[in-house]
C-alpha cells in the first residue's frame, strides 16, 4: 500500500523560518537527543562512505521506545507545538521540543526516514515516516504492521547527503563535540549502561572530564516529609558553553530546570556543571516570572529548593577553592617569587613565618574573588602585597575582611573562611613579640649612640630622661610608671592611686619632699605566706640617671641614698609588704662605688652597694644596662640577625640625623610609642 501524505500544521510561521540550526554536527546532536527523549539507552551512528569520501548513507539507530503511531499527528504533525513542549515546561535537555529537531536534518540532507518500532497491546508494530527536504511541510506515513524485531526503537536513515563527507563523521573534532554535548548526560547513565557509538565503536568522554565527585543530601520539608538529592559535580577540561548551571533533573534524569551558579563571572578556568537528581524535580518548574504561585507546583520559592541551593553552593565553593589551591592560587605564588614581590622577609625563621602568613591570606584572598588580582602591573601587586603584610603585622589585620567586603559581595561561606584565616593566631603574637624585641634593640642602639657617641652634648633632663621615662621597661617588666621627674609629693599621690585607688593630695614632712626622683616604678603582686595564707607585696623602684659626663662616686650615692631615707621615714611606704629597689644611673663609677660593691659581695647581688632590710641601692653603668638586655635577648637576637648597619641606613633615609642628641631623643620616643601600641596585641 502505497504511503499517504500528510500535512504539518505550520502555526503562522514557515520551517524555513523556524530558526533550525545550519551546523551539521548541532543538527546531530538535535537528532541523538531525540532518541535519548524516547528512553534510549544505546545509540549508534552508523555511515557508509566509498572511495572518494562521499557519504551513501547516515543512520541514527536506537533502542527506544519508537514513535507511537496514534500519537503521529501530536509528533510529526504539529509543529512549533510538539508534545515534549508541554511535558517539559524549561529544558536545555530536551533539545528537540516544538518540534524543530526532526527537521534539523534538512542541514546536510535531502531526505530522511524514520523506521520505527513500538509496542501496543503486548505487540510489537512497525512502520516508517518520510520527509523531503523540499517539501518538508508534509511528511509520509506507511500504514503500521507486526514487526519481526524483538525489541522496540528507531532507525533513522538519512539519504543525499551534501556539504559532508566521511571526514566530517569520523574526525576528532566531531568526536570531541559530540563529548562535549553528551559527556555529562552518559557520566550521570553510566551505571544504566547507556552509550553513544560511531560504527560501533563507543564515544570516548572520559577525557573531557578533569574531575567529579558525588553525594546525596537529605531534605526535610515543614512536614518531616524527606527528599534526597544526587549531587553530581563535573569539572570540564575545557569550557563547555557560555555559562554554567545547576541541573535539576527528574527520576527519569530528564532536566526540569537550571539554574546558574555563583561561579560565572570569576576570573579563572573553573569549567564546572552540577548536576541534582530527586523525585523533588518530578512537578518542578522555574517560575520566570519570579511570582510564587503555588499552583504550577514546585518552583524557586520553596524552602527546600532555597536550602538546597544554600547547600549547592557551599559544595561548589569548596570545589573551586579546592581547584583554585591546587592550581591557580599556587601559580600565582609561583610568579610572585619569581617576580620578587615577596622580597622583603629576610632569611631567618621568624620573617619566614610572617611570609607564611601573608602566603596564607594572599591564596585565601585568590580562592575568595581572583578578580582582585588579575591585570595587576607589577608596582601595583608590589603595593597590595606590602599593603596586605603590613596590615597583618598590626591590631588592623581583621579589617582586611571589611575592606574586602567593600570591593566584592562575600558569600557567608567566603566571609567565615577569611574570618578563620585573619583570627589571631600564635604565629600573630610570635610575630608581635618579635616586632616588639625589634623595637627594643633600635631604642638600645639609639640609647648607645646618646651615651656614648654624644656623651659631651647629651643632657640629662632634655635628653636621658626622656627616652628612659618611655621605656622604663629596662629596669623591670610588667611595671607601672607612677611618675616620671616629679616632686616626693606628687609621686606618693600618684603611687597609692595606682596601688590602692586612692586619688588625693599627700604632705611629706620632710625637708627633701620636693626631690624629684627621675623614674619611680611600682607594682602589686601576690605571693604565699609562710603562715598559710596568701599575701600581697608592692614591689618599687626608683631610679636615677645622670647624663653621661657625670662620673658616680659618693655625692651620687648620697643623692640616691636620701631617697631611700624618705621613703624609711614615710609611714605611708614604709610597710614591710613593700619592697623598694634604688637605682643610680651613670658612664662610670668611681672607686668609692667600687668599694660599695666589695662590701657588699656576700649578699650575692650584683651591682649592689647599700641594703637595709627591704631596701636595697644598686649602681649600674649603662654598659651594665645594656649588657643585661644583650644578655637576655642573646637567643632571639641571633635567630632575629639584627643588623645594626641596616638599622642606621633606615634611620639616615628617615632623616634622622644621628649626630643631634635631641634627634635622636626624638626617635627613641617614636619608636617606643610604635612598641607600646605593639604590647597591646
Amino acid at each position: 500500500m502505497a504511503a499517504k501524505k500528510n500535512k504539518v500544521t505550520i502555526n503562522n510561521k514557515s520551517v524555513d523560518s523556524a530558526g533550525i540550526t545550519k551546523d551539521y554536527k548541532e543538527a546531530i546532536a538535535e537528532l541523538i537527543w531525540n532518541g535519548y527523549d524516547a528512553n534510549a539507552t544505546s545509540i549508534n551512528i552508523e555511515f557508509d562512505a566509498n572511495e572518494i569520501d562521499t557519504v551513501n548513507y547516515l543512520k541514527i539507530i536506537d533502542n527506544g521506545d519508537g514513535i507511537q503511531y496514534d500519537n503521529i499527528n501530536e509528533t510529526f504533525g504539529s509543529f512549533l507545538d510538539s508534545h515534549k513542549k508541554n511535558s517539559f515546561q524549561r529544558s536545555s535537555y530536551v533539545r528537540g521540543k516544538e518540534g524543530k529537531g526532526r527537521f534539523s536534518f534538512t542541514t546536510f540532507a535531502d531526505k530522511a526516514a524514520w523506521h520505527t518500532v513500538f509496542k501496543k497491546e503486548g505487540k510489537l508494530l512497525e512502520y516508517t515516516i518520510t520527509i523531503n527536504k523540499f517539501t518538508k511541510d508534509q511528511y509520509s506515513l506507511d500504514e503500521q504492521k507486526i514487526s519481526k524485531s524483538k525489541k522496540s526503537g528507531t532507525v533513522l536513515t538519512l539519504f543525499d547527503l551534501f556539504n559532508v563527507t566521511a571526514y566530517s563523521f569520523s574526525s576528532k573534532k566531531f568526536e570531541e563535540y559530540l563529548a562535549n554535548e553528551f559527556g555529562w548526560f552518559l557520566f550521570l547513565n553510566k551505571d544504566n549502561g547507556y552509550s553513544l557509538k560511531i560504527n560501533g565503536e563507543e564515544l570516548d568522554y572520559d577525557y573531557v572530564i578533569a574531575e567529579s565527585d558525588s553525594k546525596t543530601v537529605a531534605i526535610n520539608d515543614a512536614i518531616q516529609n524527606k527528599f534526597d538529592f544526587k549531587i553530581t559535580y563535573i569539572r570540564w577540561k575545557e569550557k563547555i558553553g557560555d555559562r554554567y548551571y545547576y541541573y535539576f533533573l527528574n527520576k527519569e534524569k530528564r532536566e526540569s530546570a537550571k539554574k546558574l551558579t555563583s561561579f560565572n563571572n570569576n576570573a579563572i578556568e573553573f569549567h564546572h556543571s552540577v548536576y541534582v537528581e530527586s523525585d523533588y524535580f518530578n512537578d518542578f518548574i522555574i517560575n520566570e516570572n519570579d511570582v510564587d504561585v503555588s499552583l504550577i507546583g514546585r518552583n524557586q520559592h520553596d524552602p527546600i529548593f532555597k536550602q538546597l541551593i544554600e547547600n549547592l553552593n557551599g559544595f561548589l565553593f569548596e570545589k573551586q577553592k579546592h581547584y583554585i589551591r591546587g592550581k591557580g592560587a599556587n601559580e600565582l605564588i609561583r610568579k610572585y617569587e619569581f617576580a620578587g614581590i615577596f622580597s622583603n622577609f629576610r632569611d631567618n625563621k621568624y620573617d619566614q613565618k610572617r611570609k607564611k602568613d601573608l602566603v596564607k591570606v594572599v591564596k585565601e584572598l585568590y580562592c575568595v574573588q581572583p578578580k582582585i588580582f588579575k591585570g595587576l602591573k607589577k608596582e601595583q601587586e608590589i603595593t597590595f602585597v606590602g599593603f596586605l603584610n603590613l596590615l597583618l603585622d598590626t591590631d588592623e589585620r581583621e579589617n582586611i575582611l571589611t575592606i574586602m567586603e567593600g570591593v566584592v559581595q562575600l558569600t557567608k561561606t567566603e566571609r567565615n573562611d577569611l574570618v578563620k584565616v585573619l583570627k589571631k593566631t600564635s604565629l600573630s603574637k610570635i610575630v608581635s613579640t618579635i616586632k616588639l624585641i625589634e623595637n627594643r634593640y633600635t631604642v638600645i642602639e639609639l640609647l648607645k649612640t646618646l651615651i656614648f657617641d654624644l656623651e659631651k652634648f647629651t643632657k640629662e633632663r632634655d635628653h636621658v630622661q626622656k627616652a628612659i621615662q618611655e621605656n622604663y621597661w629596662i629596669f623591670g617588666e610588667q611595671f607601672h610608671l607612677a611618675s616620671a621627674d616629679k616632686n616626693f609629693e606628687k609621686l606618693l599621690s600618684e603611687y597609692l592611686y595606682i596601688l590602692d585607688g586612692q586619688k588625693k593630695s599627700h604632705k611629706i614632712d620632710e625637708q627633701y619632699r620636693l626631690k624629684r626622683p627621675d623614674i619611680f616604678m611600682c607594682r602589686k603582686r601576690s605571693i604565699p605566706d609562710l603562715q598559710n595564707h596568701d599575701s600581697e607585696i608592692d614591689e618599687n623602684i626608683m631610679v636615677e640617671l645622670k647624663r653621661p659626663s657625670v662620673v658616680i662616686g659618693m655625692d651620687q650615692f648620697r643623692q640616691i641614698e636620701e631617697y631611700m631615707q624618705i621613703i624609711i621615714k614615710e609611714p605611708k611606704f614604709n610597710s614591710q609588704t613593700r619592697s623598694w629597689k634604688f637605682f643610680i644611673i651613670g658612664k662610670e663609677m668611681d672607686s668609692y662605688i667600687h668599694d660599695q660593691y666589695d662590701s657588699h659581695k656576700n649578699k650575692g647581688k650584683l651591682f649592689l652597694v647599700q641594703s637595709v632590710r627591704n631596701y636595697e641601692i644598686y649602681a649600674m653603668t649603662w654598659d651594665d644596662v645594656f649588657r643585661i638586655f644583650d644578655i637576655k635577648h642573646k637567643y632571639l637576637l641571633t635567630k632575629l640577625d639584627f643588623d645594626k648597619a641596616a638599622l642606621e641606613e633606615e634611620l639616615k633615609a628617615k632623616g634622622i640625623n644621628l649626630n643631634n642628641p635631641t634627634k635622636v631623643t626624638e626617635e627613641i620616643i617614636l619608636v617606643s610609642k610604635a612598641k607600646k601600641k605593639n604590647e597591646k596585641k
